[in-house]
């Protein structure tokens, strides 16, 4: 019997860092990992304004010449996509083994936490077939990519809460033409919910992200 993964999950808060900050972070702890660390880690952030791409070659998501931000070509799947304040970043340092190795069903568990994390603040979201991420009807909210080294996590998701979404207009966010992104707070005010309902700072919803992870690992 796999032993229960609370027992063995350590969350950290780093605040707003530059992307390669966040990425020596990961390095780092997926580094412990492979040595043989029992830990899991989730990794709290949100980054400088900047630009990333998976794996693919196919460049075309990325959309103009000349990019107003930087720009990091990585080891996760997926195309392109924005980070900037105001979005919630949480990279996974997991062993996939509590997953039976099934990155599809390890997809769908980081989208499950998503959908049950924005209910906690009566937003109705769901999956749409055949694409990765989540959604408020036709609307983006979250997006996912992982990368996978000897059956270890890393990278992860990213939840717009607040903030500017101008910069996804400059590329075509995850390959997917015409998406319209949106956010926890654009979502409350379509809602014309009161302002005080819109979560004060990213760590809320951190909290959230982290109780609905704790609960739902097996």
């Amino acid at each position: 019997m796999v032993e229960s993964v609370k027992s063995h999950l350590e969350s950290i808060w780093l605040g707003r860092q530059s992307y390669e900050e966040g990425l020596r972070h990961q390095e780092l702890l997926l580094a412990q990992k492979l040595a043989g660390d029992p830990k899991n880690y989730l990794l709290f952030l949100e980054h400088e304004p900047v630009y990333t791409m998976g794996r693919r070659r196919d460049d075309s998501s990325l959309g103009i010449a000349v990019l107003p931000h930087p720009f990091y070509r990585i080891a996760r799947g997926g195309e392109a996509t924005y980070h900037g304040p105001g979005q919630l970043v949480c990279y996974l340092i997991l062993d996939l083994i509590r997953f039976q190795k099934d990155l599809h069903a390890y997809l769908r568990f980081l989208e499950t936490c998503l959908i049950d994390t924005l209910a906690y603040y009566e937003i109705q979201a769901h999956r749409r077939e055949g694409l990765t991420g989540v959604w408020i009807e036709h609307r983006k909210i979250a997006s996912l990519g992982i990368g996978v080294r000897k059956w270890i996590a890393f990278h992860g998701l990213a939840l717009n809460v607040s903030g500017d979404l101008s910069p996804f207009k400059k590329i075509t966010p995850c390959g997917i033409a015409g998406v319209e992104m949106t956010s926890l707070q654009q979502e409350k005010e379509r809602q014309k919910t009161h302002p005080h309902f819109i979560p004060p700072s990213l760590r809320e919803v951190a909290t959230q992200l982290e109780i609905t992870l704790q609960q739902t690992l097996p």
